[in-house]
Formats: C-alpha cells, structure tokens, sequence
C-alpha cells in the first residue's frame, strides 16, 4: 500500500529554492578548488563548502515531496537523472578522491531510492529501504550522516512539527562528525531565512546536473597538468 505525503503548511518558492541551488553550487565549487587546487590552505572556503550537500538535500526532498511525485514517477526519473551523472563524474572523481566513496551524486541516489521505497510503503518496500541505508550508506560520499540529512528534510516537509524539526536539526549536526564543525548546520538557518523571501529566479534544471562532473573534469585536468 502507497503512503501518500500529506500537504504541507512549510513551503518555500520556487525562486528561493533556485537561489539555494546556486548558493550550493557556488559554495561546492569554491570547496573543491581549495581542496584540490589550494590544497585546503582556506579554513573559510572548507567551512562554507559543508553547507553545499544539506542546501542540495533540502532542494532534492522538496522536489521529491510535492504533491503527485510518486504517481508521476518523479522519483525514477530523478534516480536515472543522478545515475548518469554520477557516472560521468566519476572518472575525474575516482583520480581526485579514489573509488571509495562513491561521489556525491551516489548519495542523493541512494537518498532518492530510500525515500520512493518508503513513500510506496508496506513491510517489504520499508525493509529494502532500511537495508540500503545501512548497506549504500557505507559507500557512498558523507556516509550516513548525509543520508540522515537528506531523510530529516524528507520527514519534516511531509509533516512540519516541532520534534521533526528537531530529528532534522539532528541529523544535520550528526554531519560534524565528519566536518569537524557544525557549518552544515548553518545551511538549517540559510534555508529558513529563504522561506521568509520570495526571489525572483527561473529553474535551471540541468545546469546542477551538468555542472558536477564538468567542474570536477576541469579540476582533475588542472591536477594532472601541473603534476607533471
């Protein structure tokens, strides 16, 4: 039996949503070239980057939660949209960090999977569903931190309350055990202040999917030339 997500009181434009995006990316940009490029010499640069994955969970799960995106096969389109990419990131990712974990496109794969399984409900379906999270979250970039991350919003944006709020603050602070900092806690405060203003931007869809594996190709390319 198919759980239906419940209409949600909390919403957010679509423009304020867009500006989340490209906070993320921006913020994910400047992330990987002081890591890569810069070899982490900017603390500020490392401590802005830990907002990137939470603003893009929280834009993913409110995409996955409007209403009619299971019967729509929303869900599966985004899967085969991330499986794509996350495979022509790869190359430049695997020279950059190694095979393991698998980048951050794998984790919001697996985000999306464990959120259908769960909207589509019954004692099977929640079972898989525990198993990928337990299983994939060991392989895939910020673990399961990132997965709690993403599972808080989902929860919360199906049904705002204050303990949801708080399981979601939750698992955004669990991300300090991988950070080394609560900035990704901060992403909580920048995505709160969004709701409160309505900014005008259109969707750019396929920009976010494209720009992943393009700025990491670029970035690799960078590394190997000035190895050499």
């Amino acid at each position: 039996m198919k759980t239906q997500p419940q209409v949600s009181s909390w919403s957010i434009s679509n423009g304020s949503l867009e500006a989340l995006k490209w906070v993320g990316l921006l913020l994910m940009a400047g992330d990987h070239v002081n890591k890569y490029l810069l070899h982490e010499s900017s603390p500020a640069l490392y401590a802005l980057g830990r907002m990137a994955m939470p603003l893009f969970g929280f834009v993913l799960m409110v995409n996955l939660t409007r209403p009619g995106a299971l019967e729509s096969g929303l869900h599966l389109r985004v899967m085969k949209r991330l499986a794509i990419f996350a495979l022509l990131a790869t190359p430049a990712f695997v020279h950059l960090v190694g095979w393991w974990p698998l980048n951050i496109l794998a984790t919001f794969f697996l985000a999306t999977l464990i959120v259908r399984l769960l909207e589509r409900g019954g004692w099977a379906a929640r079972c898989t569903a525990l198993i990928a999270f337990f299983v994939g979250g060991a392989v895939v970039e910020f673990w399961w931190p990132a997965l709690l991350c993403c599972l808080g919003s989902w929860a919360f944006l199906r049904r705002p309350n204050g303990l949801r709020m708080l399981l979601w603050a939750l698992a955004m602070a669990s991300l300090t055990a991988i950070n080394g900092n609560f900035a990704a806690a901060v992403a909580l405060l920048l995505i709160w202040g969004a709701r409160h203003v309505e900014i005008p931007l259109s969707r750019s869809r396929w920009v976010f999917y494209a720009f992943y594996p393009i700025h990491l190709s670029l970035i690799a390319l960078v590394v190997i030339v000035t190895e050499d």
